[in-house]
């Protein structure tokens, strides 16, 4: 049976396959992001596209991979708004909201919270897009993993953990715009996750939290810390 795998594309952007070959992009921010390579930049196939928030950095291209293959949305329902006036068709649409879980292409989707801000900027101009979430993300085999789009610590990650148990934590460490890598040691205890995958870090100057300060963090705890190269393909857990 073929792996589930994963690419981070840079910034919070994750190109998943999964074992039944099911293509899965997570805050699909390609084509103007600096740390994606130019190979990353332009998909070849996506069934799925998941988007924790509005913010240009985390939305990204999900408009423009929609036009090329028609995939389906998952996002808290104000941004599905918003998407279906900029051309998606309201049946590829899953405008959901905190607390509930949907089935997509045999995925399951649980939104969970964040705390951040949620803007969209539609024809250059700021709007509303909702608020920030997370997803926990069920594949077809039953690996879970929690991506959690851009965060603080809070005290709602140790009831993530305790109701869906995902082995594994997609958590940004950059600072400035979200937790730094001493909150987001934290919080990976708080989930309790296995292994921590480090994002929304590097891309520029400003993010400069580091996978070996989230390591030093760590320390003494049993948490792994898997810090994959951009474009790199890996295998979870």
């Amino acid at each position: 049976m073929a792996e589930n795998s994963f690419v981070w594309c840079g910034h919070s952007a994750f190109k998943v396959v999964t074992s039944q070959s099911t293509v899965l992009y997570i805050d699909p921010f390609l084509s103007e992001n600096p740390a994606c390579p130019p190979e990353l930049q332009s998909p070849e196939a996506c069934d799925v596209i998941a988007v924790t928030h509005g913010h240009g950095d985390h939305l990204g291209d999900t408009v423009r991979i929609y036009q090329q293959f028609r995939p389906k949305i998952v996002a808290i329902f104000e941004l599905t708004s918003i998407l279906q006036q900029e051309g998606v068709a309201a049946e590829d649409l899953i405008g959901m909201n905190v607390g509930g879980t949907v089935e997509v292409r045999a995925l399951r989707f649980s939104m969970v919270p964040a705390t951040h801000s949620g803007s969209a900027m539609p024809g250059g101009r700021i709007v509303y897009s909702g608020d920030a979430i997370g997803f926990v993300i069920t594949l077809e085999d039953g690996f879970r993993f929690y991506h959690a789009g851009d965060t603080w610590v809070t005290a709602d990650m140790e009831y993530i953990g305790k109701l869906f148990e995902p082995e594994v934590g997609i958590l940004p460490i950059g600072g400035f715009y979200t937790m730094d890598p001493k909150a987001a040691a934290l919080a990976a205890k708080l989930i309790g996750v296995k292994k921590v995958i480090p994002m929304h870090y590097g891309t520029m100057p400003v993010l400069a939290g580091t996978p070996e300060e989230l390591e030093q963090e760590l320390e003494g705890s049993d948490i792994v810390v898997q810090a994959p190269a951009v474009g790199q393909v890996f295998s979870l857990p």
